[in-house]
């Protein structure tokens, strides 16, 4: 169990969800499992659950509050083949969003983001960075390859 948890709000859903994103990593050949402790009335108050080694938990806490954009989760993809499948499975009945992020079913924002883009936005050349930050504001789902073309920039440079 980590220190930090976090913790996410839901209106009746808080179930629902923590199985989503439960399966949805593991599809993704992550590590994730779920505990659901039993509730009143078959429907439990809360849900825990850890993806990739996070901790959440989940609260049927009701109309009161709900997501924003301002808080997302982060999603470190090795490759395209798991940006893919993250984005493939989180933006299943929710929102695709411009550069990686999507808004699921839930209404929770995720960012899908290849550790290749930090590389190619952290290098030392600049010029290149900031080419592959102007191709990436104009995806939505990203791709690595059109990222690492924007890096090495011009055929005819």
């Amino acid at each position: 169990m980590s220190k930090i948890a976090i913790f996410l709000w839901f209106d009746g859903q808080a179930e629902a969800a923590a199985d989503f994103y439960v399966s949805t990593f593991q599809a993704c050949g992550q590590d994730a499992t779920t505990d659901r402790p039993a509730g009143t009335g078959g429907k439990a108050m809360s849900a825990s659950f850890t993806l990739a080694g996070q901790d959440f938990i989940a609260l049927n806490g009701g109309p009161h509050f709900t997501f924003s954009p301002a808080m997302s989760l982060f999603v470190r993809c090795a490759d395209q083949a798991e940006v893919d499948q993250f984005w493939e499975r989180l933006s299943d009945g929710g929102e695709p969003q411009r550069c990686g992020w999507l808004k699921d079913r839930f209404g929770v924002s995720w960012q899908i983001v290849p550790t290749a883009l930090g590389e190619m936005l952290q290098a030392p050349d600049r010029t290149a960075a900031g080419r592959v930050m102007e191709a990436m504001m104009g995806m939505t789902k990203l791709d690595i390859a059109g990222l690492r073309a924007a890096y090495n920039g011009p055929a005819d440079a």
